[in-house]
């Protein structure tokens, strides 16, 4: 066994004392660290220069190694290992990108970087590596450094101390708000927009002349931001809350133009050919035709993409009969073509971020500029001085040259014959120096008069840099002058047009608000036709073909709407739909139009009644009358509130299905008329007010096989009824005595065998019919060419029939005033009219 005394002696006590650390104090002291580096190192740019330090690094590092624009272009990956041996550790895919996009003309609006080789595209495409390009700095990078040599800025140590880097760079241009910048740090963000050289050297003309100058007249002479890719600024309102607060929000439209159609048989299209700024047109063409394949984005036929090197230029056809105009506002609302810029005027100043306004941003750029010319003067002077006194004792010694050759040729060394240059001559150090290295060339006559003529010069230079640095105003005026030199070597033309603020535009603002006629076929197609295309005819006539329709396929109903009205469309199960007129496509009249499940979302239904209406009142109402002669009543607010699944309007019993619906005050006469020719009028006080999914009440009493087809107002002066066979009349209301709701009316129309009652409603002499056939035969003409007989009787001819075709459609026009002058042409497809 072991005894304690063997046992090894106890350690002793621990060397490093454990200190305890609040792990909240160490996390907030750690990322208070981290956020500042990333602020001041990397994300947020210099507000002198407008540069983060890779940039900055990169422009320096390229004017290092001589790679001006001057000189041949030297492989991009050569200048990558330049800037980050020397400058930048951390990683050469940063340094490549940064290099890149300073040298795409749509990222930059002045590139400091002139590349050579593949740098991307605008869809996104990424540049070759960096051993296939070549890099140059361009002029305009080479007015930013320029002057750096002559200890205009300060200049500090690298990341492992073995050369000095420039803090920031003179900057001759206002690179923070020529090219603008975009930077994520920790908490904050900066995103400063480009603008064009001219218009921001004008601005800080005009900030030198006046520091207090207002915002207004700022604007005057810069407008607004000035993107490389062009667009159209909507409005400047924003503009001005950026310049003010630093903040605010910029509307960018892309350029697009209507180009109409050449040929009857194809539809308009539009053409893009500028995109807003850093919008990626691949991806916006990729969206564009998802939304166009889902039926989110209606009316586009095909899209192409012709852009090419001269510039973008995208193509969407349209479908006959869409309206461009809408088209393009669904563009603008709905993709990229319309995006915002939301201005952050963060910079670094003094070390810490700040949001900075205009006047901030220019009175930093101008004191920068004022320090960068009196550290450049007092350079200059410093250095014309030293020259000066150098050039007079040339002047001495030349002026006493046997004497100093023999003092020279007396010395039995280089130092000897300095110090008997500075005891015999009255010269310093430099100045002997000077002497002794002059070369014999020197001693010609010519020369001297060179360096005579040279200490002048310098002379009057050492004057002028003198009164320049004497006062700020001088100062001032220097940087006057060398921003408009700047601005006339390097300005060019806006590219982004300024236009005024859009504002909410919706798609009615676009549309004309006009009078169309809409059909709708037993098959659901739906579509619309400008009522100009019917001339109108004598009664009796044969009409002229309205629609082309599928075998079995029958215009089921017609009626007249106004383009920005809502269509309340009613199905077969006493759901209501929601369309807006100008929704519907337009279409020749020979068309059949276009599937009503595409425009609505129908769930195995199918619509058989349809109102038009433009505004929900609640002293309006919508009264329903069914099939089987029940009518409901409903106040018109009860459906102003549109949804796109549609939702229950009514029920309805067993075989039941609604018939008609119209518009009401609720203190008018009804007249229901019945498939059979039978007529009721009764007062509609006696249907009683209720809300949506109610059953209503009898209407009219039918006999076996008998149904409601029509509906109407005594708001009139007669009562037309027209049946299937192309007969029809007009009637007084007084030969509709009043009967008690519920009855089987009177006897309204005689009817030929198997014909039946199509329609029957209220209408004004000065009104106009347009009579639609099954075979999609259609007819205009004048309601007071009917003649006005009593009730019982057979009527008169309306229209004449082709063998089986029948009347399905009868739809009122409100006719237009007549007005004189050269008369409309004829409707392709009818004979033309007699002289």
């Amino acid at each position: 066994m072991t005894s304690e005394k063997d046992l090894p002696p106890a350690p002793g006590p621990l060397t490093h004392r454990v200190e305890p650390v609040s792990i909240e104090q160490e996390m907030k002291v750690s990322y208070i660290n981290y956020a500042m580096s990333v602020i001041i190192g990397r994300a947020i740019p210099d507000v002198r220069d407008g540069l983060k330090p890779v940039h900055r690094r990169s422009l320096f590092a390229m004017w290092e190694m001589g790679n001006t624009s001057d000189k041949p272009t030297k492989k991009s990956a050569r200048v990558v290992g330049e800037v980050m041996g020397k400058f930048h550790p951390h990683g050469d895919s940063s340094i490549y990108d940064t290099i890149v996009k300073m040298a795409q003309p749509f990222s930059y609006r002045y590139m400091p970087v002139q590349g050579q080789g593949n740098f991307g595209s605008i869809d996104g495409d990424s540049a070759a590596a960096s051993r296939y390009t070549e890099v140059r700095l361009t002029p305009f990078a080479e007015e930013m450094l320029k002057d750096i040599e002559k200890e205009t800025v300060d200049f500090v140590p690298n990341y492992d101390e073995s050369l000095k880097e420039p803090c920031v760079l003179p900057a001759k241009i206002p690179e923070l708000l020529v090219n603008g910048t975009d930077g994520i740090a920790v908490g904050m963000a900066t995103k400063m927009p480009p603008h064009n050289l001219r218009e921001v050297c004008a601005a800080v003309i005009k900030y030198l002349e006046n520091p207090e100058v207002p915002v207004e007249d700022l604007m005057r002479v810069m407008p607004g931001p000035d993107f490389p890719t062009g667009g159209i600024m909507m409005g400047t309102d924003g503009v001005k809350n950026a310049y003010m607060t630093g903040q605010g929000r910029v509307v960018v439209r892309g350029v697009a133009t209507i180009e109409d159609s050449d040929s009857g048989n194809r539809g308009d299209r539009i053409i893009v050919t500028e995109l807003p700024y850093q919008v990626n047109k691949a991806q916006w063409i990729e969206g564009i035709a998802n939304m166009v394949k889902e039926k989110r984005l209606d009316g586009i036929s095909d899209l192409r993409d012709e852009s090419d090197k001269e510039g973008i230029r995208v193509v969407f056809e349209l479908r006959k009969g869409t309206m461009a105009p809408v088209i393009l506002n669904n563009l603008y609302r709905h993709t990229a073509l319309e995006s915002s810029f939301s201005v952050i005027n963060l910079a670094i100043v003094e070390g810490q971020p700040r949001v900075l306004t205009l006047h901030g941003l220019l009175s930093t750029f101008v004191q920068h500029r004022i320090e960068v010319i009196r550290r450049r003067s007092e350079f200059d002077l410093k250095k014309a001085r030293e020259r000066v006194h150098i050039l007079e004792g040339l002047l001495l010694a030349l002026a006493k040259i046997d004497k100093v050759i023999a003092a020279i040729r007396a010395s039995d060394t280089v130092e000897n014959a300095r110090l008997s240059l500075i005891s015999g001559f009255g010269l310093d150090e430099v100045q002997a120096n000077a002497i002794l290295q002059m070369q014999l060339r020197r001693l010609a006559a010519l020369e001297q008069q060179k360096i005579t003529d040279e200490k002048t010069g310098l002379v009057a230079e050492i004057s002028r840099l003198t009164t320049l640095i004497s006062s700020e105003a001088t100062i001032k005026d220097e940087i006057r002058r060398e921003t408009a030199e700047v601005a006339e070597r390097f300005g060019d033309a806006r590219r982004t047009q300024i236009a005024q603020a859009a504002g909410d535009i919706s798609t009615e603002d676009l549309i004309e608000d006009k009078t169309v006629l809409v059909s709708i076929t037993t098959a659901n197609y739906i579509k619309r036709m400008d009522l100009d295309t019917y001339r109108k005819q004598r009664r009796g006539g044969r009409g002229i073909t309205g629609m082309t329709t599928k075998e079995e396929d029958f215009v089921d109903s017609v009626f007249v709407a106004d383009m920005k009205d809502y269509l309340l469309c009613f199905t077969n199960l006493g759901r209501v739909y929601w369309l807006k007129v100008y929704e519907i496509p337009e279409s020749s009249r020979v068309a059949k139009g276009k599937p009503i499940v595409n425009l609505l979302n129908l769930k195995e239904e199918i619509v058989t009644a349809v109102i038009p209406i433009r505004e929900f009142r609640e002293d309006r109402f919508l009264l329903f009358a069914t099939k089987l002669g029940q009518v409901i009543k409903i106040a018109q607010i009860e459906f102003s509130n549109p949804r796109s699944v549609g939702t229950n309007a009514i029920k309805l019993r067993e075989n039941d299905q609604l018939v008609e619906v119209i518009s009401t005050n609720g203190n008018n006469e009804l007249v229901l008329t019945s498939r059979f020719g039978q007529s009721l009028r009764f007062h509609e006080e006696t249907v009683r007010t209720v809300g949506r999914n109610a059953f209503g009440v009898r209407g009219m009493k039918l006999r076996g096989g008998d149904t409601v087809v029509a509906v109407t107002l005594l708001e009139k002066d007669h009562l037309l009824t027209i049946s299937d066979v192309g007969f029809g009349k007009r009637t007084e209301f007084d030969e509709f005595r009043g009967h008690g709701r519920g009855t089987m009316g009177v006897r309204n129309i005689s009817l030929e065998r198997d014909a039946v009652v199509i329609m029957s409603c209220a209408v004004s002499d000065t009104d106009e019919i347009v009579v639609m056939t099954a075979a999609g035969v259609v007819m205009r003409t004048r309601v007071s060419e009917i003649r006005i007989i009593g009730r019982g009787t057979k009527g008169v001819r309306i229209m004449r029939l082709d063998e089986n075709d029948k009347v399905v459609g009868v739809a009122i026009v409100q006719p237009e005033p007549e007005t004189t002058g050269e008369s409309a042409p004829d409707v392709p497809g009818t004979p033309p009219a007699a002289p």
